[in-house]
């Protein structure tokens, strides 16, 4: 079994590319995970999880992270990701990330909601709810943006 995290940091960021691929990693690099080798979780935020602004993992690390993401080579395409992370007082949290043709604030308030309706479901309280969310309108080169919550140790 692996550890788990004690540690979170929530980023997003967006990119232009050769590629959608290349749009994507630029996109990653914008957001400060770049260099990471992500880890694809669910929605659970470990108990006690301290929110940190600054990561500081070193670079090819295998990094548990949920994440949305979308790229598109379509011109005048708007794209938008986002992630939110909700805070109990005294457990465990969750994470839901959205991304979708639509607007920053569109997919900010999209991932506010799921994240109400999971405390809820769950029949807990929710204390804090941080966001982290990019847009951006696709130009003449492919373009992509990402938003994550980056579990670390």
């Amino acid at each position: 079994m692996l550890p788990t995290p004690k540690k979170v940091t929530v980023v997003a960021g967006s990119g232009e590319g050769d590629h959608k691929l290349t749009a994507f990693d630029n996109a990653l690099l914008a957001a400060g995970i770049g260099n990471l080798n992500l880890i694809k979780v669910s929605s659970i935020l470990p108990p006690d999880c301290e929110v940190v602004e600054k990561l500081d993992i070193p670079p090819g690390s295998l990094t548990p992270t949920a994440y949305g993401t979308i790229a598109s080579d379509v011109k005048g395409d708007r794209i938008a990701a986002a992630v939110a992370v909700g805070f109990s007082d005294r457990d465990y949290g969750t994470i839901m990330e959205f991304s979708g043709h639509c607007t920053q604030k569109e997919a900010e308030q999209a991932v506010r909601a799921m994240v109400e309706e999971a405390f809820r479901r769950r029949g807990m309280a929710l204390r804090e709810v941080r966001v982290a969310a990019a847009e951006m309108v696709v130009g003449d080169r492919p373009g992509a943006v990402v938003a994550a919550a980056v579990l670390w140790y």
